[in-house]
């Protein structure tokens, strides 16, 4: 395997001191003992919960073969042998690391930020842009103060293109960010109310976003969802920055990137756009009309960096969702089977709305039920209430025979739901396993959704663990 880094290279950038024999470099970059590979450099961060220097013997032992320690750490790691790089501060070292990343890379850089729909977009950007040249891109959900950094080190130098997702609970958590990414294209997926406690108002939220035009590098481009109600203060943001090219996406007719016609199916969309002056056919492998917002922000910015278009629309076509963002699963169960949506990776309001169209718009079997599986959604503050009582509606369109509640938020719901479907409260996503382990049947479409901290991924596991998979299929969040 090719090398990552040089040991200078790392120092250099770094600025650290060498202690012990340094291997001629590293293969990869780890900041996670357990699962650090031979060949490795082990960065030991100080986290909210854990210090990685307390791992460092461990990560020697999975086959780091250098490791990132702190000046202040190393009297501690008297009995480690390994080779190290002493620095201030780890997380430090490895933001500069990040930078220099950045510097020496000659990829296209986009930059993938907004309320919902990040990870998705970016997964659908990685799958687009794959036909066009080595794609390096975010893992999972790595959008903070260490994953992009982190994303950013681990870019070979052989990149042809870039794509980070940054992600943010307060104002000033982007700016940071977006200044080491230094992208070439920036895309806010769309302005909502997520992380509602933390900000008094979707203006709020907007101007927080907004910060990932501050990193643009030169002549960069910035992509915006034309169709949302904070374009127009977000294009005036973007005028006040200075920036020249400005492009949009979405149904509206300015929309530079618009969608033209569109129809939903229950495992896929197709629609026809206009793509930078070319109309186009495109098939989406996987449902939701959230998706198809997503797909056209993604088209655009393939445009934009100058990928090959028709290859990227081909691609789009097999599309399959990721854990907890949608995968779906036909499990057998009674001599027949029923389908799991597993949507338990996070919610916020909009993301429900959209889940919940999604359990509308698959069918179900001759005596199945539509069933909802709602956990609370975190960080909603003073609103909390209010968003939580005001899924009734959706809820009602999404014509749900059963709903299954468990978390203190969700008692709003509850009581907004009265008696007009049938309700079934637990205290916790372990009660609502159980219930649902006696009491699904043939034909029913189950839907889980909640904020990852409530922990709904254990029902999804539940059910897995009973009922054997008849087909096992995916769909993009």
């Amino acid at each position: 395997m090719s090398l990552l880094w040089t040991s200078k290279d790392m120092i250099d950038a770094m600025d650290g001191r060498p202690l012990g024999t340094m291997p001629a470099g590293v293969t990869g970059i780890s900041i996670d003992s357990r699962t650090v590979s031979a060949g490795e450099v082990f960065f030991a961060i100080k986290g909210d919960r854990f210090d990685g220097h307390d791992f460092a013997s461990v990560a020697v032992a999975n086959g780091a073969s250098l490791l990132v320690v702190s000046e202040s750490k190393l009297p501690a790691l008297g009995r480690v042998t390994a080779p190290m790089i002493v620095v201030n501060d780890v997380l430090s070292a490895l933001e500069d690391l990040g930078r220099a990343a950045r510097e020496r890379s000659e990829a296209k850089i986009i930059a993938i930020t907004g309320s919902v729909g990040k990870t998705s977009s970016k997964e659908m950007l990685r799958r687009a842009l794959e036909p066009s040249g080595e794609v390096h891109a975010s893992a999972a959900s790595f959008n903070n103060h260490w994953g992009v950094p982190l994303t950013l080190a681990r870019m070979p130098q052989s990149a042809a293109f870039g794509v980070f997702e940054i992600g943010m609970n307060h104002a000033g958590e982007i700016r940071p960010l977006v200044k080491m990414v230094r992208p070439h294209v920036a895309v806010i997926t769309t302005i909502a109310a997520a992380h509602l406690g933390n900000f008094k108002n979707l203006g709020e939220i907007a101007a927080a976003k907004a910060e990932i035009m501050e990193g643009l590098a030169p002549d960069g481009h910035l992509l915006l969802n034309r169709d949302n109600e904070k374009y127009g203060w977000l294009k005036k943001r973007a005028s006040e920055l200075g920036l020249k090219q400005v492009q949009s996406f979405g149904e509206n007719p300015k929309a530079d990137y618009r969608l033209l016609n569109c129809k939903l199916h229950p495992d896929c969309s197709t629609i026809t756009a206009r793509i930078g002056g070319d109309e186009v056919a495109v098939k989406i492998g996987a449902p939701g009309r959230h998706l198809v917002q997503n797909a056209l922000a993604v088209l655009g910015a393939v445009k934009l960096v100058g990928a090959d278009l028709a290859k990227a629309i081909h691609a789009l076509a097999g599309i399959s969702a990721e854990k907890g963002r949608g995968a779906r699963h036909r499990l057998r169960i009674d001599g027949g089977s029923f389908v799991l949506i597993d949507e338990s990776y996070n919610a916020n309001p909009v993301s429900m709305r959209a889940a919940l169209d999604l359990l509308r718009d698959t069918p179900v079997g001759l005596s199945g039920r539509r069933v909802a599986v709602l956990g609370d959604m975190l960080e909603m503050g003073s609103f909390s209430e209010r968003v939580h009582r005001e899924l009734a509606g959706p809820l009602r369109e999404a014509k749900a025979d059963l709903v299954c509640l468990a978390g203190p938020e969700m008692q709003a719901l509850k009581a907004e739901l009265g008696s007009e479907i049938e309700t079934v409260c637990r205290d916790d996503a372990d009660g609502l396993a159980d219930y649902l382990k006696t009491s699904l049947r043939d034909g029913d479409v189950v839907m889980v959704k909640s904020s990852l901290g409530i922990g709904f991924g254990r029902i999804v596991k539940a059910l897995l663990d009973k009922y054997p998979a008849l087909t096992d299929s995916s769909t993009q969040d």
